[in-house]
């Protein structure tokens, strides 16, 4: 399957992301699945800054967006959902987030090898030219029979009929 046909939709990938308690807990929404790159928003919220002089949203925050998106971007790229756990995740930091402006999360899988999947991403507010932060994050892609991703994979093709 091409990743132009996915079965990942963006009503798909919002059930995936509202089925991880951190995702539906930072208020984490899926914003766009186009060809082979996934977007999401982390919704602005008091809740979330770091710094309560400057209202600056907390880089934990940030992290969990760009990690997830990432990771996200795996089934996409593959075609089907499996289990990938992050081995590494490397972001570099290029400005504060403004205060009171959503954070967008960008991201997709430049590599697939065997075991491992790259993904690269970034984390931007209103100009995705000018990123807050840049990511490149490695992930683990274990064998199809580790967790039941039949049922997954069923349930995806029910949604999308």
């Amino acid at each position: 399957m091409t990743a132009d046909k996915t079965p990942f939709t963006v009503e798909v990938m919002q059930m995936i992301f509202d089925a991880i308690r951190h995702c539906k807990v930072l208020g984490i929404t899926i914003d766009s699945v186009e060809g082979k790159q996934l977007t999401s928003k982390l919704p602005y919220s008091k809740k979330i800054v770091g710094n309560p002089a400057t209202g600056v949203i907390h880089g934990g925050a940030l992290t969990t967006l760009l990690d997830t998106t990432c990771g996200m971007s795996v089934p996409i790229a593959l075609g089907e959902f499996r289990i990938s756990p992050t081995l590494d995740l490397r972001i570099d930091y290029m400005s504060a987030a403004k205060p009171n402006l959503d954070i967008y999360g960008r991201a997709e899988v430049y590599r697939i090898t065997k075991n491992v999947v790259f993904s690269k991403g970034i984390a931007y507010q209103d100009d995705e030219h000018q990123p807050i932060a840049h990511c490149v994050a490695t992930f683990m892609l274990l064998p199809k029979d580790v967790a039941d991703t039949d049922m997954v994979q069923h349930s995806i093709e029910n949604l999308n009929d």
